[in-house]
């Protein structure tokens, strides 16, 4: 019978291992996401759902490229230091204690640690299949496969 993972009961959220590999994104954008740290805490017990993420940001640090879900809600919560919300309609400060809910189809959004300090969040969004994610600002979309995530130019040739 083959050994099944080890799945813990609790850990603390900021001393999780983060994920091998920084960034999804190709390059250039791979390296827009420099010093940003994620811990995949939906992958750590073993969910299947929907991701959690413990997200540290250090100054001058980015969530992500701005965008926006067709399929996947998502929510934010900052944990401690000062956050930046960049979204469609302007910008907005989120502090320990501050939430944030981005339904699918909704604004396109990213976070930018613009303080002294380094800034933590949890990150919560679902993982449906055929999920796209549209990059106003980029030449770049994205589609969730089975086997994770197909970014292409926006005139649809692969990076």
């Amino acid at each position: 019978m083959p050994e099944q993972p080890t799945i813990p009961v609790a850990v603390r959220a900021d001393q999780a291992a983060p994920r091998t590999k920084p960034s999804n994104y190709p390059e250039p954008f791979a390296s827009m996401m420099s010093g940003r740290i994620k811990r995949p805490l939906g992958d750590l017990f073993g969910l299947q759902s929907f991701g959690v993420n413990h997200v540290t940001l250090p100054p001058g640090a980015v969530s992500a490229l701005h965008h926006r879900h067709s399929v996947q809600d998502e929510f934010v919560i900052v944990l401690s230091g000062e956050i930046t919300l960049v979204h469609d309609a302007g910008e907005t400060l989120l502090t320990p204690g501050m939430c944030a809910g981005f339904p699918r189809s909704g604004i396109s959004h990213h976070l930018v640690n613009r303080s002294s300090q380094d800034a933590a969040y949890l990150e919560v969004g679902d993982r449906q299949e055929g999920d796209t994610v549209s990059y106003p600002r980029d030449d770049l979309q994205a589609e969730r496969t089975g086997s994770g995530w197909r970014f292409n130019h926006k005139d649809g040739m692969p990076y």
